[in-house]
C-alpha cells in the first residue's frame, strides 16, 4: 500500500517533496506522511480536505480487497 500512496503522491508533489512511514499491526496499515516543505501540506490536503479524502478512499478500496485495514494520516 506504501508503493501506491507513493505513486499518488508523486503525481501531486513530484519527487522528494514527502516521506511515507508504513507501520503494520497485524491486518492493520497505518501510512503517515510528511511533507516537505511544510507548506506543501495544503496541496495535500486540497481545498475542504478534498484532495486528502479522494487518497483515503483509493487506499480504503485497496485495503478491502486485500482484506486489511488503513489508515492515512498527514504529520505536520
Amino acid at each position: 500500500m506504501k508503493e501506491l500512496l507513493e505513486y499518488i503522491l508523486k503525481g501531486i508533489l513530484g519527487e522528494g517533496g514527502f516521506y511515507v512511514t508504513e507501520e503494520i499491526d497485524g491486518e492493520f496499515v497505518r501510512l503517515i506522511i510528511k511533507v516537505e516543505p511544510p507548506e506543501n501540506a495544503g496541496i495535500v490536503i486540497g481545498k475542504g480536505g478534498a484532495t486528502i479524502k479522494a487518497i483515503r478512499n483509493i487506499l480504503r478500496v485497496k485495503a478491502t480487497l486485500e482484506k486489511k485495514g488503513v489508515s492515512v494520516n498527514l504529520a505536520e
